[in-house]
């Protein structure tokens, strides 16, 4: 399994991705530098990810200033957060249970995002999606920008749906499940490409929507 650690390695990627789908060559031109966007791993990366599925990314910015303003962000630490000091987050109250459940697994010993991370990527995302609140989207990004994995598409991504559908010149965007028949043109960099459609995105449509910053 490949990793991505640093900016050489999304260099490599592209190159890679422009041959294997010469396509992507005026995509690559049109989205200026591709973002590393790479976190460090744990349960922040991962409490900031579910985190930032809210309705507007303001919200969620400011979210996580109320949880980073309340004590290092680990399982810890979040698990000995009085409740009444969570209710002001201002989550929803599923992502409050999502995050309250992971510190408890994490801090437990019950779950250990390291020994996950290092799995292969479908076993990983599978590991990840058993416990409650977290979804593929959720377990692809983590992996994607706090495990380094470089062979993911999060085809379920509405951005990036409409980035293909944009830089491809289609009518519509693309299923889910389509765009992931699709994008298997780009394995083994399909985190490469789901990087530089973002990026392609951000330029065409002035939108910065990539999950991580």
């Amino acid at each position: 399994m490949s990793i991505i650690r640093d900016h050489s390695d999304i260099q490599a990627g592209l190159e890679a991705l422009i041959a294997l789908d010469p396509r992507l060559g005026p995509i690559v031109e049109a989205s200026g530098p591709v973002p590393l966007r790479l976190n460090e791993p744990g349960f922040s990366g991962l409490a900031s990810i579910v985190v930032s599925q809210m309705v507007s990314r303001a919200s969620a910015e400011a979210i996580w200033r109320r949880i980073t303003a309340a004590g290092p962000v680990t399982a810890d630490g979040y698990r000995a957060l009085d409740p009444a000091v969570i209710a002001t987050f201002g989550l929803s109250r599923a992502k409050a249970a999502t995050l309250l459940h992971l510190s408890t697994a994490i801090s437990d010993g019950h779950f250990d995002l390291a020994s996950v991370s290092a799995l292969e990527t479908a076993e990983a995302i599978r590991q990840m999606t058993a416990l409650p609140g977290i979804g593929p989207w959720t377990a692809e990004v983590y992996l994607m920008f706090c495990g380094g994995h470089a062979d993911i598409f999060p085809a379920g991504d509405v951005a990036l749906q409409a980035a293909v559908a944009h830089a491809f010149g289609l009518e519509a965007r693309p299923s889910s499940r389509s765009l992931a028949a699709a994008a298997g043109i780009w394995s083994p960099w399909r985190s490469v490409a789901a990087r530089l459609f973002w990026a392609y995105y951000a330029a065409k449509m002035r939108r910065d929507v990539t999950p991580l910053t």
